[in-house]
């Protein structure tokens, strides 16, 4: 497994780079469906050290399974990588071809908050891989993710800004491709208002906890299968009450009413 970070060069020389609190990139899969309840659903993951930090994929699977849905999940993410980076190297195009159900797409965590930023690096890579993902019958899912927890400085953006910036540019494209997008920055902000004493970011005020992950995963979960998180069993080692609480925070942001 190789880290190959990625270099995101505009007209400003601007270097984007997340991820580099983790070592090491990830590529995984598991192949064995178990016979529970409706047909196997194949499920990629494309991203970066937000994805295979804590092991997201598994963590989305151990929820789809309690909940009695076979799953199996695959996963391409390599540490600071930004979908244009999956796109160039071909890994991604080359998984997505394997052909999946479900390909849940996640950008870099800088790119998508600045305007400028976004349009020239995001954009492109999601409309070439949501295109990727149809051609074989699969459905694109966008994750969108948390801002950093003390923001961007170098753009002057705190938290909220940052956040407001993430999920813009997330509906943006998502908009104009007709994607589905699993909020889950969403989810962090309400999270981090509603539960001040559960910790979602790790030291780097960046990469997600046990909890933040858990958090992500049950998102997905209420986004894939329009069903509640609320009462699964799996907690990935949280205290029941902690776990009941980020079910019942992603819950409420993926189906407000």
């Amino acid at each position: 497994m190789t880290v190959r970070p990625t270099l995101i060069v505009l007209a400003a020389c601007l270097v984007i780079l997340a991820g580099l609190g983790v070592a090491a990139g990830a590529r995984a899969a598991d192949d064995a469906c178990l016979p529970l309840t409706g047909p196997c659903q194949r499920v990629l993951f494309v991203g970066n050290s937000y994805t295979y930090v804590n092991d997201l994929p598994a963590v989305f699977r151990h929820l789809a399974r309690a909940a009695g849905h076979a799953v199996v999940t695959g996963m391409v993410a390599d540490g600071g990588d930004t979908l244009g980076g999956h796109v160039s190297s071909g890994d991604a195009p080359a998984a997505i071809a394997a052909g999946w159900q479900l390909v849940i797409l996640q950008e870099q965590s800088q790119v998508p908050a600045v305007a400028a930023v976004r349009e020239q690096v995001m954009f492109p890579a999601v409309r070439t891989l949501v295109a990727e993902v149809r051609a074989t019958g699969g459905t694109p899912v966008l994750l969108e993710t948390w801002a950093h927890l003390d923001g961007w400085s170098d753009y002057r953006l705190d938290y909220a800004a940052m956040q407001a910036g993430i999920t813009t540019g997330y509906r943006q494209i998502a908009g104009e491709l007709r994607v589905p997008i699993a909020p889950a920055g969403d989810a962090w902000q309400d999270a981090r208002s509603r539960l001040p004493g559960v910790d979602l970011w790790q030291a780097d005020g960046s990469h997600p906890t046990v909890a933040g992950t858990y958090l992500a995963a049950c998102v997905l979960f209420a986004d894939v299968f329009a069903t509640s998180p609320i009462g699964i069993s799996s907690t990935e080692g949280l205290s029941d009450d902690v776990a009941r609480a980020l079910q019942e925070i992603a819950w409420s942001t993926v189906d407000p009413g």
